[in-house]
């Protein structure tokens, strides 16, 4: 069934995070082993234990679509990482109408530095004496405007998603969300776009890594990330506890895990830090500069996932196999323990140096399907 365009609503948590920007000095954000000038505040990183995994694979290969607001495509942490892009917000022009750039075809932002805060934490340049390191430094990063003025419709959104599919993206990241109760029209077919272009993404071989999102503590994963065949993504703050303000993991599929996304409390530190458009920046107090910030959201989690699942598909994993390596080799925070659901963690916090650690169509990816 095709509907109308519903709107969409992108996670808002970035904007808020922004503006409860703290005063502290941020420490430890000298160069650390990566070279890379804020690797040290990059909580999230240590937390996936992504570097442990990255003698094992750097994500050389693999593509991420980042489906979101669009990505600063000069962005000096950023430029060597892309593929050309598409862009789906067209007002009533044929899509695609652009190439992914966060300005859109107008040429205007329109606050949508959402987007390329996401494609960092995914796959930053990594080692190149500034800025931040990504999950996934080898990977590639496809961007795909499908939100303006952080909004847009689940029409657009779907585009984007089956355009991402289409020119061979392995994960496709979706970091963003429909307003509360929208998945009972998903489920029950009223609005057909997000369950329908998931299904086909996953046809198409890709892996599909949605937001819980941030509506605090609403016990079922927010759309697309209900969507059978999405794996849905909660947060996490530095402290490895569930996030205040992030959704649990309940969905049909049980197919959920946790990734790193902040606390929204108002130093700095607390929040994920990365690439935003050059100027945008609001955290100079932090010692960012105006081309970094911290926001906080189910949507930093999701690209920490994302960028996992990449460093697994450079291992020559298909998307059901990364998909089950994910959940087998999750843990739940704090205790540690792997096996194990919870609402607040789904199967746990990825794992990168345990996921990568399982031979390539080994015991973890034949193992019985969660959900």
């Amino acid at each position: 069934m095709r509907s109308a365009r519903h709107p969409l609503v992108r996670l808002p948590l970035p904007l808020a995070a922004a503006a409860l920007a703290g005063m502290v000095a941020l420490p430890g954000t000298a160069s650390a082993a990566t070279g890379d000038s804020f690797r040290a505040a990059q909580f999230g990183l240590d937390q996936v234990r992504a570097e442990q995994a990255w003698s094992v694979t750097r994500g050389a290969g693999a593509v991420i679509a980042v489906v979101d607001t669009g990505v600063d495509l000069g962005h000096p942490d950023l430029r060597g990482q892309l593929l050309p892009g598409a862009t789906f917000t067209c007002d009533g022009a044929a899509a695609p109408c652009g190439n992914g750039d966060f300005r859109g075809t107008d040429g205007v932002n329109d606050g949508d530095e959402h987007g390329t805060h996401v494609a960092g934490i995914a796959a930053a340049a990594t080692g190149n004496g500034t800025g931040i390191a990504g999950v996934a430094p080898d990977a590639k990063i496809l961007p795909v405007k499908v939100l303006e003025a952080g909004s847009g419709s689940f029409e657009d959104i779907a585009a984007g998603i089956r355009w991402s599919a289409d020119q061979g993206a392995d994960v496709i990241n979706l970091s963003l969300g429909g307003l509360p109760g929208t998945q009972l029209l998903t489920y029950t077919g009223v609005i057909a776009e997000a369950s329908e272009a998931v299904a086909y993404a996953r046809s198409k071989g890709s892996l599909v890594v949605a937001a819980a999102g941030n509506d605090f503590q609403v016990p079922l994963c927010g759309t697309p990330a209900f969507e059978d065949g999405a794996l849905c993504v909660t947060s996490t703050d530095k402290r490895e506890l569930p996030s205040a303000f992030s959704n649990n993991g309940l969905k049909p599929d049980l197919q959920a895990v946790a990734g790193p996304g902040g606390s929204l409390v108002p130093s700095c530190g607390e929040d994920v830090v990365s690439t935003v458009p050059t100027g945008t920046g609001t955290k100079a107090s932090c010692g960012y500069g105006t081309a970094y910030d911290e926001y906080a959201g189910t949507s930093m989690a999701t690209p920490h996932v994302a960028g996992v699942a990449a460093l697994l598909t450079a291992q020559g994993r298909s998307a059901d196999e990364v998909l089950e390596v994910l959940l087998t080799t999750s843990r739940q925070g704090v205790t540690g323990l792997r096996g194990a659901f919870t609402p607040q963690y789904g199967w746990g916090i990825v794992d990168a140096a345990a996921a990568a650690a399982v031979p390539v169509g080994g015991e973890a990816a034949t193992g019985r399907r969660r959900g």
